[in-house]
């Protein structure tokens, strides 16, 4: 890892109609446009649906971590994340993120220690820890079916 502090960096382009794009150096474009809510046409990319993206990533991402550094083995990890826009004190913004992980592990797991440490991502995810909104995390762990070989 780079040391700190780090920076990144994107870019909208916009006229007066139609989508907007967005980039960053080296990624592939993307066509954004308001939600659907705001009078978009709700199927495109817009900043409510990637910031909400972005808090269940990083949640994803940093289980990785994570698992990898205290040795969980696992298979499958599913989040969704859900954003609540709403007016408090005259001001339109995120008031809380509800997570909803389903991890998948191999039987014989401690699904204790599991969802201790899914728990120990949501704590640790710096999207999360950067926004001025409650997240909560509604987490299952799944424990695989051994096959049995005939």
């Amino acid at each position: 890892m780079h040391p700190f502090p780090h920076h990144y960096t994107a870019t909208s382009f916009a006229g007066p109609d139609g989508d907007l794009r967005v980039e960053s150096g080296g990624l592939p474009a993307l066509a954004t446009a308001a939600p659907a809510e705001f009078g978009g046409p709700g199927d495109r990319w817009s900043p409510e649906t990637l910031l909400t993206a972005a808090v269940a990533d990083c949640f994803a991402l940093t289980f990785r971590a994570v698992a990898r550094a205290t040795g969980l083995a696992w298979t499958a990890l599913r989040c969704e994340a859900e954003g609540t826009l709403d007016r408090e004190d005259r001001t339109t913004r995120f008031t809380a993120f509800r997570l909803r992980a389903s991890l998948t592990v191999p039987a014989g797991t401690d699904t204790a220690r599991a969802l201790g440490l899914l728990e120990r991502a949501e704590r640790a995810c710096l999207i999360s820890n950067s926004l001025n909104a409650a997240v909560h995390l509604d987490a299952e762990v799944v424990v695989e079916e051994m096959a049995i070989a005939a």
